[in-house]
């Protein structure tokens, strides 16, 4: 079964549910690490209720640099194959993402490339868009730029807050997560400039 490890810097909501869908077996995987940048990370908690080993690796007075390579050791001692951010507030740079090429992924909520970076709920609820949703994508050096894996939508409603419409992105997170996942571990599938393309499954003999 494949090994995951997680990075967050919260309170790791994606982290649950896919640990949830992890457990159902929807997921042909099991999280076998959480790490988060900030030891208060309710995340971190809600990780050693489950049993999976968590621990706070802190940014603060290292170099970025050394920060990645103490990341990337616990990773890889983890025996982890796959990392997968759930609400990591730190952009990653290549010390880290060369070290698991493609295969690194992340959540975003909303529809890229429209509004990447921090409160893309608020930023899309504030331009008035009448569709949002969130974007799984693999991770690149950029800021939310690697190639699309899945998108889910959902309507923004007249009576909206950017309250509500957060709220009605985060259940959709839940779902199109799992489902990346899902099928990058199960399916073959190639990188076709910035999309992630799922090639056509072969029928048994």
């Amino acid at each position: 079964m494949t090994r995951l490890a997680v990075l967050l810097s919260g309170r790791g909501s994606n982290f649950v549910a896919l640990a949830d869908a992890c457990d159902r077996g929807e997921v042909p995987a099991e999280i076998v690490l959480v790490l988060s940048n900030r030891p208060d990370a309710l995340g971190l908690e809600r990780a050693r209720e489950r049993g999976i080993e968590a621990r706070a690796i802190p940014g603060k007075g290292r170099s970025r640099e050394e920060h990645e390579r103490l990341l990337v050791a616990a990773v890889r001692e983890s025996g982890a194959e796959w990392v997968c951010l759930a609400g990591y507030m730190r952009l990653l740079t290549p010390v880290f993402i060369d070290s698991f090429p493609q295969r690194i992924v992340n959540i975003h909520p909303a529809l890229l490339p429209a509004f990447p970076g921090v409160d893309a709920q608020h930023q899309a609820w504030e331009y008035g868009v009448k569709v949002s949703g969130c974007t799984v994508h693999l991770v690149d050096a950029g800021c939310d730029t690697g190639p699309i894996v899945l998108q889910r939508t959902i309507p923004v409603l007249d009576g909206d807050t950017a309250d509500d419409l957060a709220a009605r992105i985060l259940e959709q997170e839940h779902i199109a997560y799992a489902t990346a996942m899902r099928l990058l571990l199960q399916r073959h599938w190639r990188i076709d400039g910035r999309r992630v393309t799922f090639l056509p499954e072969v029928a048994a003999p």
